[in-house]
């Protein structure tokens, strides 16, 4: 297997001496799994606490792409006669098989680089991003939409060492705002907001930024004594009904500064092709759908896509079968539209459900958050996994 795309080189990572690690020892110790969430409203007090001790194993981890970068590299290193990375290179050209033997007609996939090497392979995997080049020349059609929002990023310095431990989410009407904890003194921001207001956090000065970024959290400018007073009666009466539903208010940490150089921003929109596979080709993560970051699904559905391909081509091979058939990547394509699908619907609709102040919208996702936070977290869990992962989920590495 042959790994195309532009890729600069890793640095060289520095080794100590000691037991040799493997790269998921990397990963998880690097990630972080004790944790709890917070999800919130912005336009009311409606909330959503959730604790991993509710649950019978790990809600999720949280892992940094610089980690799990190393321990993938590490592990490529260690398949240096089974792996070739082409670095400081791309594709130019992809010539492809017809789906039945003709005269004249090249039997598998040819990929042309721009260094001039010529690559044949049984099997293309097109995970190159939203933009794919593969799902492209390979004229597979994507029904697509953009939000006319930007992600703003960032890696947060917060006042004080904590017990770092909690995933902080907000909605606001002009988009969610995420803080996901790094280490005792570190968080990662994700703020989803209009292109022109991106523009404005990129451009303002570090203190202007990071008060930009404790007002979104802490301010209640948005609320209305309308939703609120409704709001209370309905916690009143849920309350009564279910007297261990309650959760306690807290708000996060304040942020002292931001990280050198980690302020960047990209465009959000929705994408989903409507075939993941042709004759020797399959795509894989934003290749074959996009999402919006609410929910930190996108990485997710795409390491799902990994796992369920890996272990339709390891049948294939294993039963000696030619890995490009069509018949068992229909296996990989079918498993993974009814997973992915629902997931992509359910962030669309809670995008759409919380970007207005309009008061009807606003009780009926103030309502929904109340009720949902006084269901047993493992009935949620089970009965709307879609739901489950949308709201308690943020930005996490989960199981899939």
């Amino acid at each position: 297997m042959t790994l195309y795309g532009k890729i600069d080189r890793p640095q060289q990572q520095k080794t100590t001496s000691g037991p040799k690690e493997e790269p998921e020892d990397i990963i998880c110790r690097n990630g972080i799994a004790d944790y709890w969430g917070k999800v919130w409203d912005a336009c009311s007090d409606a909330l959503i606490t959730f604790d991993k001790e509710n649950l019978q194993d790990e809600m999720a981890y949280i892992v940094e792409n610089d980690v799990i970068v190393a321990g993938l590299t590490r592990q490529l290193q260690t398949l240096s006669g089974q792996v070739e990375v082409q670095y400081r290179t791309k594709v130019v050209k992809y010539s492809w098989p017809r789906p039945f033997q003709v005269a004249d007609s090249i039997p598998w996939v040819q990929v042309t680089l721009a260094n001039g090497r010529t690559l044949q392979t049984k099997l293309l995997i097109g995970a190159d991003g939203p933009n794919s080049m593969v799902r492209r020349e390979a004229g597979i059609p994507t029904v697509k939409w953009n939000y006319e929002q930007s992600a703003v990023v960032a890696v947060l310095h917060l006042s004080e060492p904590t017990e770092n431990n909690v995933a902080w989410q907000r909605f606001l009407p002009t988009g969610p705002i995420a803080m996901l904890p790094l280490s005792d003194t570190q968080s990662s921001l994700v703020w989803s907001t209009s292109h022109h207001h991106a523009e404005e956090l990129l451009q303002m000065d570090e203190e202007s930024f990071v008060d930009a970024i404790n007002n979104a959290f802490w301010s209640n400018e948005n609320q209305s004594d309308f939703v609120e007073a409704a709001g209370s009666l309905f916690r009143h009466a849920l309350s009564i009904v279910m007297p261990n539903g309650a959760s306690t208010r807290q708000l996060p940490p304040s942020v002292a500064a931001i990280g050198p150089k980690s302020r960047i921003m990209f465009p959000l929109g929705m994408g989903h092709a409507s075939e993941y596979i042709r004759h020797r080709v399959a795509l894989i993560g934003d290749a074959a759908h996009r999402v919006h970051p609410l929910a930190g699904q996108g990485a997710n559905l795409g390491f799902g896509d990994v796992m369920c391909l890996t272990q339709v081509l390891s049948q294939a091979a294993f039963n000696g079968k030619d890995l490009g058939d069509m018949q068992h990547l229909l296996e990989y394509e079918t498993e993974r539209q009814r997973h992915n699908l629902p997931m992509m619907a359910a962030i669309d609709l809670m995008k759409r459900l919380y970007s207005t102040n309009a008061a009807p919208l606003v009780l009926l996702r103030t309502f929904g958050l109340q009720a949902t936070n006084a269901l047993p977290p493992l009935k949620v869990r089970t009965q709307f996994p879609a739901v489950f992962d949308v709201i308690f989920c943020p930005a996490f590495i989960k199981s899939f």
